[in-house]
């Protein structure tokens, strides 16, 4: 067993319980693509039924340099009807750039915000009445180690032996 499946393991029979027949939801950007596959691994072994959410690189800064109103306004169909009807959800940080929306219009930071209050009343009314579990996690990037002024590889020994993984 390799540090990333104890990692999965971990995530999913300590901090999300998962079972037979549960609906887990799993978000992170393509930089943790070992860890989902893991997770993906031992949620299926588990019984479980599993959507993931990758996003790409400067995906965020594209869509607000870009996005018309329609777009900033629009609420995803798909993305309400996980958070109202999914067992648990897993969000994985792996930033590629933690200033990437620094310089972005602060407006149309709000406009898609205001936007998005739906989803976020649902995931807070869920995850508060336990009728959604939710797990915030960190994996190792080399964006989150410069922040923390550290190298990638003292910044995944630190994750992990927090974790206390290994």
């Amino acid at each position: 067993m390799n540090i990333l499946n104890q990692y999965a393991c971990l995530l999913l029979d300590y901090c999300l319980a998962i079972k037979k027949g549960e609906k887990l939801y799993v978000v992170s950007t393509t930089l943790a693509e070992p860890l989902v596959r893991e997770v993906y691994r031992e949620a299926i072994k588990r019984g479980a039924h599993v959507e993931i959410s990758m996003t790409l690189a400067g995906a965020s800064k594209i869509f607000y340099d870009h996005a018309n109103e329609d777009q900033l306004l629009y609420v995803n169909p798909v993305s309400k009807l996980i958070y109202e009807t999914f067992d648990a959800y897993l969000h994985i940080r792996a930033p590629f750039n933690l200033r990437e929306d620094q310089n972005v219009d602060k407006e149309k930071q709000r406009t898609k915000g205001e936007a998005g209050r739906i989803i976020n009343d649902i995931y807070s009314k869920r995850t508060a009445d336990g009728s959604m579990r939710r797990c915030l996690c960190q994996y190792p990037t080399q964006a989150s180690a410069q922040e923390a002024g550290m190298s990638l590889e003292e910044y995944e020994d630190f994750v992990y032996t927090a974790c206390k993984l290994g």
